[in-house]
């Protein structure tokens, strides 16, 4: 039996329904992904059930699809750690980014039983040791954790809530637009769970220019998942009701004070999870197929990349 946490009844219908699980066969589905990934030199990775299960669930079980985020996943994770192969939950900086509380995932579900909700604040320290590669870090983290050990986020997906009132130009010191490109990308090629919709409040008018920039390179699909609203939280559309709000924006998902101690908590179950991140390796010599890296993410390297300046 394959060593996966049980769905609840209604997770598990929405896993047939929308992803295509056959709970009959998930034993043969990891079978063939685990049997693929044996024949590939150039992959190091970690191989466990649940782990596994995420990257099929998040292609709808096309073998093919959960294949490619695979590679990609190992690939960014050997080639840029410093963002995506968090080892040490201790290291100082990212207990500061932590504690924040930038990123916080709300504990009631969208609709109680649909995508898991992320309140996305810019609260983290703008010092000297303090840039967007740490922010970045803390959110592939967070997705991590979330793939593995949260069914609402593994089944249904995640819904964004950005809320930009906090916002400080030096919160994008080191933004770049490759590194922009990257970011946006990684959500087609590397990310194990399906983005259901992004929702922005309290937009300044630098955040509209990275905005601007950000969806004239977006795809289409990913561009009709972003819902700009007003300041006045009335202006939230149907799809996001109110109350699934922090009870701070008038909602009834506990407090910020509440959601930040609970996150600070929280990674301390996952301490040795990503301790197995140093296992990770994509030995490129290895790699009979195509690049899948180009010049253009090699961030920082030959300038080929420029900042992005905001008024």
């Amino acid at each position: 039996m394959p060593e996966i946490k049980p769905l609840s009844e209604e997770l598990q219908k929405i896993a047939i329904d929308e992803l295509g699980e056959v709970s009959s066969r998930i034993d043969q589905y990891l079978e063939d992904f685990r049997s693929w990934i044996e024949l590939q030199p150039h992959l190091k990775i970690r191989m466990d059930d649940q782990y596994l299960i995420q990257f099929l669930r998040g292609s709808k079980y096309s073998l093919e699809k959960a294949k490619q985020k695979l590679t990609y996943t190992c690939l960014i994770k050997t080639k840029f750690p410093k963002m995506f192969r968090l080892t040490n939950i201790d290291d100082k900086i990212f207990r500061k980014m932590v504690s924040a509380g930038s990123l916080l995932p709300l504990p009631i579900p969208l609709y109680g039983n649909g995508p898991r909700i992320i309140l996305e604040r810019f609260v983290y320290p703008i010092t000297t040791n303090y840039n967007i590669e740490n922010y970045v870090q803390l959110m592939c983290a967070l997705h991590e954790v979330l793939a593995f050990d949260d069914p609402h986020a593994g089944v249904c997906g995640l819904v964004y809530i950005m809320d930009f009132t906090k916002l400080q130009k030096d919160h994008l010191a080191g933004l770049t637009i490759t590194l922009l490109k990257f970011l946006i990308s990684l959500k087609e090629k590397a990310l194990a769970m399906r983005l259901r919709a992004i929702y922005l409040i309290n937009l300044k008018p630098y955040a509209e220019q990275i905005l601007k920039m950000g969806l004239s390179i977006m795809p289409e699909a990913l561009k009709k998942k972003m819902i700009v609203c007003g300041k006045d939280l009335s202006s939230l559309p149907e799809s996001l009701p109110l109350k699934y709000l922090p009870r701070d924006y008038g909602g009834e998902n506990s407090s910020l004070d509440e959601l930040r101690e609970d996150h600070i908590k929280m990674w301390e179950k996952y301490r040795e999870f990503f301790e197995m991140n140093s296992c990770f390796d994509f030995d490129e010599k290895l790699f009979m197929g195509e690049p899948i890296c180009g010049d253009e993410v090699q961030f920082g390297a030959g300038g080929s990349f420029r900042k992005i300046e905001v008024d």
